[in-house]
């Protein structure tokens, strides 16, 4: 039963980032997704909050709340890690600005490519990061998929408008299923975790996503999308860092913990959003 869900989350996992690519960028347009990036202001505040202020929080955080040096790690490498592809799709759920979700998705994704591998060494002693290993499955998962997807909606219109819609139900149907996958194969991991190590999860989650919308511009649905993508780490760039440079299982423990948790959080804050914008 557990390999099973185990080869479920690992395809599941893949099918939601591929898909979820695909589906975004056979709706939208290069230059629709380019325009809101050309708010110079918006775009260095993005950065701040995501590179900045949400590692600082994380400083924060770890001097305060007791935790053990695997936890601690994790909550560093996370406050680096920006640009999920989980957030277009939470944008898409929140009714909010889903160009500007798919723009700074993958303004993120780049900068944490050549981000990470430069300040990781300075924050935890001891870690070489290639900058190649974390782009290398960045760009063939996200990247690929949404040029693809761009160029089939510049040049073939009236194909794309079906396919994007198979793509999205695709979307949905493996995301269900890898929220279930992960729940059930993490759930005593989960127990494990609560007290210090979800109260700084918590603290992270929310307070990423304040900081996000106060300095997401003034714009409703554009600083949901800011709160969403401050909130919304990078796990998968947080593991590979984590995986390949620390033989400590508490830190793929604590980061697994970190999705989960932030799935509980920015599903129901999307939906509840999604709600008050459409009334």
């Amino acid at each position: 039963m557990t390999e099973i869900l185990q080869i479920t989350f690992k395809i599941s996992l893949l099918v939601f980032i591929i898909s979820s690519m695909l589906s975004m960028g056979l709706g939208l347009t290069v230059r629709q997704i380019a325009e809101p990036l050309k708010n110079v202001k918006l775009v260095v505040l993005s950065l701040i909050v995501n590179f900045l202020l949400v590692p600082l929080l994380v400083y924060g955080i770890i001097s305060i709340v007791p935790l053990n040096e695997g936890e601690r790690i994790a909550m560093l490498l996370i406050s680096i890690a920006a640009g999920a592809p989980f957030i277009p799709k939470l944008a898409d759920i929140a009714k909010a600005n889903i160009p500007f979700s798919m723009g700074l998705m993958l303004l993120l994704m780049v900068v944490t490519i050549f981000f990470m591998p430069l300040v990781v060494p300075y924050m935890l002693t001891g870690a070489e990061v290639s900058s190649w290993a974390i782009a290398k499955s960045l760009v063939v998962i996200m990247l690929l998929p949404l040029i693809l997807a761009l160029l089939i909606r510049a040049y073939w219109e009236n194909g794309a408008k079906p396919m994007q819609g198979f793509f999205a139900k695709l979307t949905n149907i493996a995301m269900l299923l890898l929220i279930i996958s992960l729940v059930i194969l993490n759930t005593n991991h989960l127990i494990d975790k609560v007290g210090y190590p979800l109260l700084a999860i918590l603290l992270l989650l929310v307070g990423a996503m304040v900081i996000g919308y106060y300095l997401g511009g003034t714009e409703k649905d554009i600083r949901v999308v800011s709160a969403l993508g401050a909130g919304q780490r990078n796990i998968s760039a947080a593991l590979l860092v984590g995986t390949q440079n620390f033989d400590n299982p508490d830190i793929t423990i604590m980061l697994v913990a970190v999705s989960i948790f932030g799935l509980f959080i920015m599903l129901p804050y999307a939906k509840k959003i999604g709600k008050s914008l459409t009334n």
